[in-house]
């Protein structure tokens, strides 16, 4: 009796670990950032859309940040900053204009 306990107890730590290493590749494998965008020649399926916004000026509100105003904008961040050149995106300050044009 005591030798099927200790066989059952192998098998169950056994289960434990192969069920541990699977969840690990299933999370891993979930947070490379790969997409599956890319196609035939390796290049990535790029949808254009239109900003969420036709307004020229965007007035930064409290706790907004480059991202979110981003977001909300439809606007890219790369393009928000290339287009407001002396943005320092850690110091945003409520009532700052940013161009979106």
């Amino acid at each position: 009796m005591e030798k099927s306990r200790l066989i059952f107890k192998r098998l169950l730590a056994l289960a434990a670990l192969a069920l541990a290493v699977i969840l690990i590749f299933v999370i891993v494998g979930n947070n490379t950032g790969d997409d599956g965008g890319s196609g035939k020649n390796g290049k990535q399926n790029v949808t254009k859309s239109k900003p969420k916004t036709k307004k020229k000026v965007y007035v930064v509100k409290e706790g907004d940040t480059l991202t979110a105003i981003a977001h909300s904008t439809g606007i890219g961040v790369v393009r928000i900053q290339k287009l407001n050149p002396d943005l320092d995106p850690q110091a945003l300050q409520a009532g700052q204009k940013l161009k979106l044009r």
